[in-house]
């Protein structure tokens, strides 16, 4: 039965071996990627066979291992060695193999794809070359114009540097040609293929460049041409200006001046026709690139231009025929001018001599100054009308100025000026005599009208029930000089005659006679009342007796109410001066029973009871400001009481807390941990809260601040900083003494689960990608015990984690604009990508040790920046362009000190489904690693290999 067993093992072991030499030879037959596609093809199926016979291999591996193992139990010692070094030979056979099989087929299957890619994008060059070809064929089209001309150059100059920019790619795809056909070596890509693509891009750019220039010269042609057309309008236009400035009326130049410039005018139009006919020429050679259309515009331009410089020589000689005729008709201009101007300003004296004569003067005249006045400006008004027949005159020899063609606006604005003069001195004289007419008219009518206005006011005031004596008095004073006036004025009969005229001056005599009667009986009136309120004085002279003592006692309430508006330094200040307010209150309330005495005495003096009201009104006044101030100051009480509540309670439970917590960090031992962990936790429980009214209590501090003295108000600030300051190191405390208790949890818990992880570490499925020892890993948890290596292990791992993320970052923040430079930072991120494979291995191994570390928080932070990372890195190969460096940092972590709102808390209970719903997605990750044999992505390390590689994301080529 043994020899069975052994020649079984024998005969299996034989029969893999011999299986394993037919799939070598069948590799080593179609390792080759030289010659024609097809054949690649071919070799590429034929891998994929042989690699579909590979779970057949590891299916006889499985048998092997069987039967040896049978084979072991039941042959002697001496043959255990031979067995043991056959199955190490067929499992290293067996391993090379599989390796063989792996490399054969990614090589030819990159080969393959490399090729695919490289004649798509061969054929994208040549479809290009074609379209080109196709676009740059056909003969220059003739524009119609210089705008035409220039868009044409300009899409000539965008075909140029498309073919220019297509320099870049064919250097590319000559590359990878040369790349391609050192590993396959056929013909259809050889160095004959390539030169001839680099003779048809050659042939392209020729053509385009030729075209560019012919076009720049046609352009350049006729924008000259343009220019000059411009330049000869520009000169044109000149002449013209200059032409009418000589030929228009406005100008004040003489006929000698105008003369000598229409010669010049004459010699720069003959040089215009040398310049027109230069133009003609420069139009026959632009008319040639020209379309027939845009020919024949320019011929109508040239025409319009040779017909504007016929006119202007036209123009010209007509011009100087009739400055001829001009010349002598001034002469005779001249002297009837000078005339003129020598009677204007002989006019122009006089009226000034009368002007000045009939100054009136300045300040305030008396009666017999405008009588003076008055004459004189009548005798000026009777030497007005005598130069009446000079201005006449004028008017008549400016009449004969305007038989001449000369300019005579001169002449008759002076005469204009003279007449205007005239008329001025005329109207104001007049007006000067109606002012003064109208200043005597009113001086001698103004005291009658006074008095008119001053007898109502006399009819009120004797009317009014309580007059006051010295209006009375007043206007006994007035009706005297209203009696002195109108006496005055029945002496001035004859001064009335000349002014006003017989009639108006009687009639205004009559009404001064019937003023002076009413006057008097005005007079009798006012004395009769001035005697009675001499009787009614006697009456009311106690009233200021009690009036006096009301006013000081309302004073002195106000001055101790304006005292009570200071700020207290301290609750006890406030509370007495809410007393000296309740004090003041029941003061004024009695001053308000006195008043009310007061105001029956001044029932009939409307004098004195509106005194009363406005006493009544400012004591109404003061006491609504007192009951104000009275609630502002129980107000500042109440909240300078809930204040001090507040702190009281908050500053015993901080204290009782703190004297609880030190009590169990001076604790040593084992004993009872389980229970002082759940005092602490039910402790930390409540800090939120307590942070709340942390809060409350500086609110409240903020109150009692802003209406208190500068004194208080620094109290409760350094209250408040010391209570803040206990709070923060209570919960440092608190915080540290958590975080200790559970990291030095008991050792033997560590132990128990230390067998279950390595158990769980030796089903796990290798990672053939990370080549991951499990050996290695048993050896680093037999080491994990120590638990401040593995807290060092995470602080290397996060440092260098910080690290990598800032060089990803660096290179992100740089912009590439140009090949090289996207090369550069390609390198760079496949160097940080080479390291993340290591990076995975070391936090693979922490994963390991988190039920030694315990942390758990920190390790799913740790776990989320890692998958940031990578994913970041990911995204920056992938993408064309580097992103944007100003993007925030994710990984910086920002810890709150303390949950001190309901946003805290609520992401406090969406923490756990957070963490799960990470490790979901680590798991995610994960799964394609443990099926890495059948992963062609993974296994494809010959892929490797090579820094420029092209991509392929379509499906499999068989």
């Amino acid at each position: 039965m043994t020899q069975q067993l052994q020649d079984e093992f024998d005969s299996s072991v034989e029969n893999a071996e011999a299986w394993m030499k037919a799939i070598q030879e069948r590799l080593r037959i179609n390792d080759n990627t030289k010659g024609p596609r097809s054949a690649l093809e071919a070799r590429l199926r034929e891998t994929e066979k042989i690699r579909a016979l590979e779970p057949e291999g590891s299916l006889k591996i499985d048998m092997i291992l069987v039967k040896a193992d049978a084979a072991l139990h039941s042959i002697s010692e001496d043959k255990k060695h031979e067995v043991l070094s056959k199955l190490k030979d067929i499992k290293a056979l067996w391993e090379e193999t599989a390796i063989y099989i792996t490399h054969c087929h990614s090589r030819i299957e990159w080969v393959w794809l490399h090729w695919s890619e490289y004649l798509k994008a061969q054929d994208d060059f040549y479809a290009w070359i074609h379209n080109m070809k196709v676009t740059l064929e056909p003969d220059i089209e003739l524009q119609l114009g210089l705008k035409e001309k220039q868009w044409q150059l300009s899409h000539a100059e965008v075909l140029l540097n498309d073919v220019l920019n297509q320099s870049v790619l064919l250097e590319r795809l000559l590359e990878e040609a040369a790349s391609l056909f050192s590993r396959i070596g056929d013909p259809s890509i050889d160095e004959d293929v390539q030169k001839k693509m680099r003779v048809e891009y050659e042939g392209v750019k020729e053509e385009a460049q030729s075209r560019v220039k012919l076009l720049e010269k046609i352009t350049k042609e006729h924008e000259r041409y343009s220019a000059n057309v411009n330049q000869f309008q520009s000169w044109l236009n000149d002449v013209t200006e200059r032409l009418n400035s000589c030929i228009g009326e406005v100008t004040a130049a003489s006929a000698e001046d105008k003369l000598k410039a229409l010669k010049e005018i004459a010699k720069s139009i003959r040089s215009g026709g040398k310049k027109l006919k230069h133009l003609e020429n420069e139009c026959a050679e632009v008319i040639q690139n020209t379309s027939p259309l845009g020919a024949e515009r320019m011929r109508n331009e040239l025409e319009e231009l040779r017909k504007a410089l016929e006119k202007l020589k036209l123009l010209s000689s007509e011009e100087e025929e009739r400055l001829l005729k001009v010349q002598q008709s001034e002469s005779a201009y001249k002297s009837q001018a000078r005339q003129l101007e020598a009677d204007v300003q002989e006019l122009i004296k006089d009226l000034q001599r009368l002007e000045n004569d009939l100054d009136p003067g300045e300040g305030e005249k008396t009666e017999d100054e405008f009588v003076t006045l008055w004459r004189k400006c009548n005798a000026t008004r009777a030497v007005l009308a005598a130069e009446e027949s000079k201005v006449e005159r004028l008017k008549a020899q400016l009449k004969e100025l305007l038989r001449f063609s000369q300019d005579v606006q001169p002449h008759a604005e002076s005469v204009v000026s003279a007449i205007q003069q005239y008329q001025s001195v005329r109207g104001k004289t007049s007006k000067m005599s109606s002012d003064t007419g109208s200043q005597l008219r009113r001086l001698l009518q103004n005291p009658l009208q006074d008095f008119e206005q001053w007898k109502p006011s006399v009819q009120v005031l004797l009317e009014t029930p309580e007059p006051v004596l010295a209006h009375i008095e007043a206007a006994l004073a007035e009706s005297s000089q209203f009696k002195e006036k109108l006496m005055t004025l029945q002496l001035k009969k004859d001064l009335l005659n000349n002014i006003l005229g017989e009639e108006k001056a009687k009639s205004f005599l009559q009404e001064v006679a019937e003023a002076s009667k009413e006057r008097e009986s005005l007079h009798k009136s006012l004395l009769q009342s001035k005697s009675k309120l001499q009787n009614l004085i006697s009456q009311h002279k106690n009233f200021d007796a009690g009036f006096a003592p009301l006013q000081k006692k309302l004073s002195a309430i106000k001055a101790k109410l304006d005292l009570e508006k200071e700020p207290q330094p301290d609750l006890l200040g406030k509370k007495t001066q809410l007393q000296r307010l309740q004090m003041i209150q029941d003061d004024l309330a009695e001053l308000v029973i006195q008043m009310e005495e007061v105001e029956k005495l001044v029932q009939s003096n409307t004098t004195h009871r509106h005194e009363m009201n406005q006493l009544s009104s400012d004591c109404q006044a003061l006491k609504r400001s007192l009951e104000m101030m009275i609630q502002e100051s129980e107000e500042h009480v109440q909240k300078h009481w809930a204040y001090n509540d507040k702190l009281s309670d908050l500053q015993q439970w901080i204290t009782m807390t703190t004297e609880k917590i030190g009590s169990y960090q001076g604790a040593d031992g084992e004993e009872n941990t389980e229970g002082r962990i759940a005092d602490l936790e039910r402790w930390l429980a409540e800090f939120p809260d307590k942070e709340i009214q942390l809060h409350l209590v500086e609110a409240h501090g903020q109150l009692v601040m802003e209406n208190s003295s500068p004194e208080e108000t620094a109290h409760v600030q350094a209250e408040l900083d010391q209570l803040k300051e206990s709070w923060r190191s209570l919960k440092e405390m608190a915080t540290g003494l958590h975080k200790k208790w559970h990291l030095n949890r008991p050792l033997a818990d560590k132990k128990k689960k230390i067998p279950f992880m390595d158990n769980r570490w030796m089903s796990r499925p290798a990672f053939r990608h990370l080549d991951v020892d499990p050996n290695h890993k048993q050896e680093r948890i037999g080491e994990g015990q120590n638990t401040s290596s593995h807290m060092k292990l995470l602080r290397d791992f996060e440092e260098w984690l910080q690290g990598e993320n800032s060089k990803l970052t660096k290179i992100l923040a740089v912009t590439s604009s140009s090949t090289e430079e996207m090369k550069a930072r390609q390198r760079k991120l496949e160097e940080l990508q080479s390291r993340v494979p290591d990076g995975q291995h070391q936090f693979e191994d922490l994963l390991h040790l988190h039920p030694v570390i315990g942390n758990s928080e920190d390790l799913e932070d740790l776990r989320y920046r890692w998958m940031l990372y990578k994913s970041k890195l990911k995204e920056s190969m992938s993408s064309p362009s580097p992103g944007s460096s100003e993007e925030p940092d994710i990984f910086r972590k920002k810890r709150s000190g303390g949950m001190c709102s309901f946003l805290h808390r609520v992401c406090w209970a969406a923490l756990p489904l957070q963490l799960l719903l990470l490790l979901l997605l680590l798991l995610a990750f994960l799964l394609p690693l443990a099926e890495d044999n059948h992963s062609c992505t993974l296994a494809n390390n010959f892929a490797r290999s090579f820094n420029l590689m092209l991509r392929y994301e379509g499906p499999p080529p068989t």
